[in-house]
C-alpha cells in the first residue's frame, strides 16, 4: 500500500511509532504513539485553536491529566498539527492545574 508521496506504509508507521515513544533527552516512555495520543486529546480542540478565545473543557483536562506530561511534549513536539496553536497547547497543563513541568521545545 502506497501513500502520498510515493512512501510505503510500513516505513510511515515506524517514524510514527519512534518519533511517539519516548521524550528525548529525559527518558520518559510514552505509552501511547503519537496518533493515539493525538486522538486522547481531541476534547482540546476548540482550546487550542489558533485565537481561540475558548477555555479547556472539563473533558480536556482530564484529558491532558491522563496523558502525561512526556506525552503532551511528545505531541507538541511531534509533526506539525493543522489547527492546532502549539503555545496554546503548552499552556494546558496550567490552565488544567496538572502540575507539569514545562515541556523542552525541540522543534523551531
Amino acid at each position: 500500500m502506497k501513500v502520498s508521496g510515493g512512501k510505503t506504509l510500513p516505513i510511515l508507521i515506524f517514524v510514527v511509532v519512534m518519533t511517539g515513544l519516548v521524550e528525548q533527552g529525559k527518558g520518559h516512555v510514552c505509552a501511547n504513539t503519537f496518533f493515539s495520543a493525538l486522538v486522547q486529546m481531541i476534547p482540546c480542540r476548540a482550546a487550542v485553536a489558533p485565537y481561540s478565545p475558548i477555555p479547556p473543557s472539563e473533558a480536556c483536562c482530564n484529558a491532558v491529566k491522563s496523558l502525561g506530561q512526556p506525552c503532551l511534549c511528545v505531541l507538541v513536539n511531534g509533526p506539525p498539527i493543522s489547527g492546532v496553536d502549539r503555545n496554546m497547547a503548552l499552556q494546558l497543563p496550567d490552565k488544567c492545574t496538572a502540575n507539569f513541568e514545562p515541556c523542552e521545545i525541540t522543534r523551531k
